[in-house]
């Protein structure tokens, strides 16, 4: 036997699913690189040596637009198809990322970091969409955490991209991994029109039959896969990703009056609804408030106040991060439906509460001595380790979590309001990490420790188990653990209330 006919080729809708994935790889670069070019000598000296708040805003301005633009998305894809909004939305990421890398003034590279962001709301909107639609149920999941894996396997690119470029001794330093990042946008834009087959289901929606039978035959679903597809989506699946490492799947709305959307809208402060919103809102807000973007975005940061002074070193440690968060990432999604969403999310709050208050506790008492001395060891070592319980139990749970507490007829504008939290949140520790490091070293650990320890705490009282229940059952146990927490704690404090209350002895 020929050695070549060992190997069979996949299916189409592996192939397409596996080039639709690489639009997660742009977002990671940017996210690995924008951090460490900020603090290149050429850039610093290129904006001015500019103060905390202005560095924040620098790399937080990718955000709002993103979230903005992302709302969008749908629509664009809805209107043009799924491979032509991905094509869209990347070609615009990569104009925004060919005018930072060309910008001649600080004033420039920040519009090219809004034009990236709507470009990045557009296509990273898109992506799961697609995936989700043209792959059978058996192979949804793994194939649908494509763009996750990449996105941390881009964090690692980006990093180590910024570590070969550091020592060029001209602005090319920090312009060449904006180049690169461009050339990759532009590619992925023409490969994802060029190759990427029309979505079957979009075409069906469409009247377009003909289309879809033969968009099915080029991604080699069977027919009863097929069927199963379309049984499936009553509403589709989108993706929205921020500078967090997972991705953030949320159901799509189809196609609806104005009436039923405004009714929608409505219902989600209904009685039932409502607790459940406000605990997704909340999740996601605190998941960014962990701290975890603050890591990614000032990695070079924090490493440099940790003693390691030359940029080799800190990018050289940043990248070592990404490979940490990259290589945790593959188990957790691997192995995410096996575990409990309560005991991951408590269990990790905890740990990255206490990792926190460890690095906090050691810069408050002044145990990190520049580069001598354990404590700076300790303070690296614990940021991989951070990271590390972020990639295996936030990142991979509360999203999730978040869209399945909801009820049927809420859960797209509940999970979309929730995804707002957490983009705002993104873009508050984006944009004040810098200033907080900058006025104490360890103020910005207590703060995300603490937000990360009161998440744990509430979650203790208000969080059922969700993991392989029915939508009816994690309504009843979303219920029952609302009004039992509650009622737990007006009983603990009813008992303390009366040992405290002082006896009369009658005469």
């Amino acid at each position: 036997m020929h050695p070549l006919k060992l190997f069979k080729k996949p299916p189409g809708y592996v192939i397409a699913s596996i080039l639709c994935s690489a639009g997660g790889l742009l977002f990671g670069i940017d996210t690995g690189v924008i951090g460490p070019v900020t603090v290149m000598e050429h850039f610093t000296k290129y904006v001015g040596n500019p103060s905390p708040t202005i560095h924040g805003l620098i790399v937080s301005s990718i955000l709002i637009p993103a979230a903005i633009s992302s709302f969008f998305a749908g629509k664009l894809a809805d209107a043009l198809g799924r491979p032509r909004g991905i094509a869209i939305g990347s070609f615009i990421f990569a104009v925004g990322a060919a005018i930072e890398a060309a910008s001649v003034h600080i004033g420039m590279f920040i519009v090219g970091r809004v034009v990236e962001g709507i470009g990045e709301g557009l296509y990273l909107g898109t992506l799961v969409v697609y995936i989700c639609e043209i792959s059978p149920p058996r192979h949804r999941g793994a194939l649908a955490t494509g763009p996750q894996l990449l996105i941390t396997l881009g964090l690692v690119t980006g990093f180590f991209t910024c570590y070969g470029t550091t020592n060029i001794e001209s602005s090319f330093s920090w312009r060449l991994p904006f180049m690169l990042l461009a050339c990759y946008s532009f590619l992925f834009s023409a490969a994802a029109l060029i190759w990427l087959p029309a979505s079957p289901r979009w075409l069906t929606l469409r009247g377009r039959s003909n289309e879809a039978s033969a968009a099915w035959e080029k991604l080699g679903v069977a027919t009863a896969d097929q069927e199963k597809i379309l049984d499936q989506f009553e509403t589709s699946i989108i993706l929205t990703a921020n500078a967090d490492l997972v991705g953030d799947i949320v159901p799509e709305r189809t196609p609806s009056t104005k009436s039923k959307k405004k009714a929608q809208m409505l219902d989600v402060f209904s009685s039932d609804a409502r607790p459940r919103l406000f605990f997704a809102v909340f999740l996601m807000g605190m998941q960014q408030l962990s701290g975890i973007d603050g890591v990614l975005y000032y990695a070079p940061i924090l490493f440099q106040q940790a003693g390691l002074a030359s940029n080799e070193s800190k990018f050289l440690a940043s990248g070592v991060s990404a490979l940490v968060i990259f290589a945790v990432t593959i188990p957790a999604t691997i192995w995410a439906d096996g575990w409990g969403r309560r005991a991951n999310t408590i269990f990790g709050g905890l740990g990255m509460a206490s990792v926190m208050f460890l690095m906090g506790g050691l810069y408050a008492g002044n145990a990190v001595h520049g580069a001598t001395g354990a404590g700076r060891w300790v303070v690296i070592v614990s940021i991989y380790i951070f990271a590390a319980i972020y990639s295996v139990s936030w990142g991979v749970g509360i999203k999730i979590y978040s869209a399945e507490i909801q009820p049927q007829r809420t859960r797209a504008t509940a999970t979309s309001m929730a995804h707002g939290s957490n983009w705002l949140s993104n873009f508050l520790v984006a944009l004040v990490t810098p200033t907080l490091l900058a006025k104490t070293s360890y103020g910005a650990y207590f703060l995300f420790g603490g937000c990360t320890f009161l998440t744990a705490v509430v979650c203790v009282v208000f969080m059922p188990e969700t993991r392989g229940r029915s939508l009816d059952e994690i309504e009843q146990a979303f219920h029952k653990s609302r009004v039992g927490g509650l009622k737990g704690i007006a009983g603990k404090l009813r008992k303390n209330l009366l040992r405290r209350r002082p006896t009369v002895v009658e005469a």
